[in-house]
């Protein structure tokens, strides 16, 4: 504890020190353009310029690349698209984004499926692992990067279906913001955003932080949540610079699994109905601490030849008390409740040491990267849980009073210990003016070793070495015309981002391979863009529980055939538009499992909807005025594997009006604004914690520019 709070007061210190400089520096950068399309530029520490379209990536080749030239599908929203909706939660920013289906993560953590398959552990921030169990903040976030398909390639471990990056905010441009938003179910939020920049001494700092405060829609929940992060950059010469960057983030809210099922729906009753404790804002909260910090060394030898060393280290705390259903009695109509403590505590650091290479060889050009990462995380977890504590009317719960601790032995008492080494190859390599390759390899070792605690419980380890393979092709006749083919691989091992268990301890990681064929095309000299991928995603040698033995064993193939359609970018007249749409037949075609007394074997995957779209839609409207409006459809997902309960689809409509003066911009967003009654998300594995939307609400900002 001494260490983190030490940490904790490096960090304010780091902050106050940024603030107490007082020499200004000229900043402004423009953005370029070559001839037809603009020319790409490094985007990590200027203003990114206000559009729906970003062109470039790093997420997905590590290098900043034109996301042209990346033969797979990668969703960039930028910062403007943030602000326009209204976004503070990855929830908020991943419902836009096509092929993402929604989890509640046990109410106490972000946590999605990407084209059929789970996401939990798939999560980084400036490509270094974020695998820590909590709700994340925006305040920080430039923007938000989502690949599509195995990652594993440059990422290591998991990413089956893809992953999400975050970008943060940097140092190296000049701002003065604060930003303040209230809304409906008492929400009150306040942002801040100061970044200077010295050129002449050759130091930028940026500090950004937000405090909320909020009630909600379902009984019982509020939030309390606090976050901060001051970065600090130093020039160290023309070709060398040293980034510093830490935050803390504190969360509190009640943990909430929404509400069971009935025949095969979700529960008939309002959106606010609440099945767990009377007292749950004293026994049914989650509180969740993370304080990382890290640096990234970059240098520049010449212009062929540049190193980059990124490392990040983090703490996560997590004290998680909740009540939720467990069955659901149909002929009494009534549903029994279970209590658990959980918690955990956790500590880690990845380093990322990469060369990247720039030079001509027979006639073709070559950008190769180098890469090595070493990382050890120690995840410590404390389970109680009890089974039937209450019981309570199905349809009109009266909730019992319930104790905070559960008394009942640990079902988990262990720690893990997650050791990874890897290096990693990659080629961009231009074959010609209209071809292109993308190829790539990274090899694992990622070592799992769990201490148990309980008595009699043996020690368990093992050890995965892993290839993970990437090559792609793409064709390009001409500048805003790229055609793309691609194949790639992924391995996800028996516990991932958890500690081994007994039943899985012996098993060899899952693979996952990506076949895609797909195009993108730019118009409006490059200011919108249009994708379109069709895929196989198929993930093998899944765990599956014998109905036998309930041991876990390696039987198991889950399918994705897709479409993913994206158009986004500024059009004519002063229109913005982001939209998408995903169809994904996302099947499991081999498995012994059952569930809810149904065989898995064909059934759909969980919280996956066969179509979806989206569209958002905004107009400069002259005067200081703006306007926009959107849409979003999601078709019916399966709650669980044995697909007994059925998730009803929906379609949302939200909207914006904002107008600005002066220093001042003022913006109002309405959501659902019909006032749909719809379920947003469920567990995945179970049938009966099931996440109602939020009805129609309103936020109003004002954002002040000095």
């Amino acid at each position: 504890m001494a260490f983190k709070k030490n940490r904790l007061a490096w960090m304010v210190a780091l902050a106050v020190q940024s603030l107490s400089v007082t020499a200004q520096a000229q900043a402004g950068s423009s953005r370029s353009s070559s001839e037809q399309l603009p020319e790409i530029k490094v985007q990590s520490s200027r203003e990114v310029p206000p559009t729906y379209n970003l062109p470039t990536t790093t997420s997905a080749t590590k290098v900043e690349a034109p996301l042209r030239d990346i033969p797979q599908t990668v969703n960039v929203v930028p910062q403007q698209v943030l602000q326009d909706q209204g976004a503070h939660s990855m929830e908020s920013v991943l419902k836009w984004v096509p092929g993402i289906g929604l989890s509640h993560g046990d109410g106490q953590r972000d946590q999605v499926t990407i084209r059929g398959f789970t996401a939990i552990g798939d999560q980084f921030i400036d490509g270094l692992r974020d695998d820590a169990l909590y709700f994340r903040d925006l305040s920080n976030i430039e923007q938000v990067e989502v690949i599509k398909g195995p990652a594993s390639v440059l990422y290591g471990r998991g990413s089956s279906g893809g992953l999400i990056n975050r970008i943060t905010k940097k140092p190296g441009i000049d701002k003065s913001e604060v930003a303040a938003t209230v809304g409906t179910w008492n929400q009150r939020r306040g942002e801040f955003d100061l970044a200077r920049n010295f050129q002449d001494s050759g130091v930028a700092f940026r500090v950004t932080g937000a405090i909320e405060r909020a009630d909600s829609y379902r009984d019982k929940q509020f939030l309390n949540r606090e976050a901060l992060a001051p970065s600090l950059q130093f020039k160290l010469g023309s070709d060398t610079s040293l980034l510093l960057q830490a935050e803390h983030l504190s969360d509190r809210r009640i943990t909430d699994f929404g509400i069971p099922a009935f025949r095969g729906r979700p529960v008939d009753v309002p959106a606010r109905t609440y099945y767990g404790a009377a007292n749950a804002r004293d026994v049914d909260v989650s509180q969740s601490e993370v304080t990382a910090l890290g640096f990234t060394f970059s240098h520049r030898f010449n212009d062929q030849l540049s190193v980059r060393n990124a490392f990040r280290h983090y703490d996560y705390s997590l004290d998680r008390n909740n009540t939720l259903v467990g069955s659901v009695n149909e002929a009494a109509l009534t549903a029994s409740l279970n209590r658990s403590n959980v918690k955990r505590d956790e500590d880690g650091y990845f380093n990322q040491t990469e060369l990247t290479q720039k030079l001509n060889l027979a006639g073709m050009k070559h950008q190769i990267l180098y890469g090595i990462e070493f990382g050890k995380q120690d995840k410590d977890q404390l389970f109680r849980s009890q089974n039937n504590i209450a019981s309570v009317s199905l349809f009109n719960p009266v909730l019992p009073v319930l104790p905070l601790t559960v008394t009942a032995a640990p079902s988990t008492d262990n720690l893990g210990i997650l050791k990874t080494s890897s290096a990693y190859l990659q080629d961009m390599v231009s074959f010609s003016e209209h071809w292109k390759a993308l190829a790539g390899v990274r090899y694992d070792r990622f070592e799992q070793e769990t201490e148990e605690r309980r008595p009699g419980r043996a020690n368990l380890n093992r050890t995965d070495r892993s290839w993970s393979p990437r090559v792609g092709l793409v064709y390009q006749p001409t500048l805003n015309q790229s055609y793309y083919a691609s194949v790639s691989k992924s391995f996800q091992p028996s516990g991932e981002s958890f500690p081994l268990a007994p039943n899985n301890a012996e098993i060899a990681p899952e693979k996952t391979t990506n076949q895609e064929v797909g195009a993108k095309f730019d118009f409006f000299d490059g200011n919108a863009s249009v994708t379109a991928s069709l895929f196989r995603l198929e993930r093998t040698n899944i765990k599956a529980a014998d109905p036998v033995t309930n041991r876990l064993i390696p039987i198991g193939v889950q399918r994705t055939d897709g479409l993913e359609l994206t158009f986004t970018g500024e059009l004519p007249g002063g229109w913005q538009l982001w939209s998408g749409y995903a169809y994904l037949d996302a099947v499991v075609t081999s498995s012994i499992a059952r569930d809810a007394g149904q065989p898995v074997q064909g059934k759909r995957a969980t919280l996956t909807p066969k179509h979806s779209a989206n569209l958002w839609l905004t107009k400069n409207l002259g005067d200081g005025w703006r306007a926009g409006a959107g849409m979003n459809y999601v078709a019916d997902r399966f709650a669980n594997p044995g697909n007994t309960v059925t998730l009803p689809g929906y379609t949302t409509v939200d909207a914006m009006l904002g107008y600005k003066f002066a220093k001042l911009d003022l913006q109002l967003n309405i959501n659902n604004l019909f006032d749909r009654d719809y379920i947003i998300s469920g567990h995945g594995s179970a049938p009966n914690l099931n996440l109602p939307g939020a009805p129609r609400n309103v936020q109003l900002t004002a954002r002040y520019a000095f």
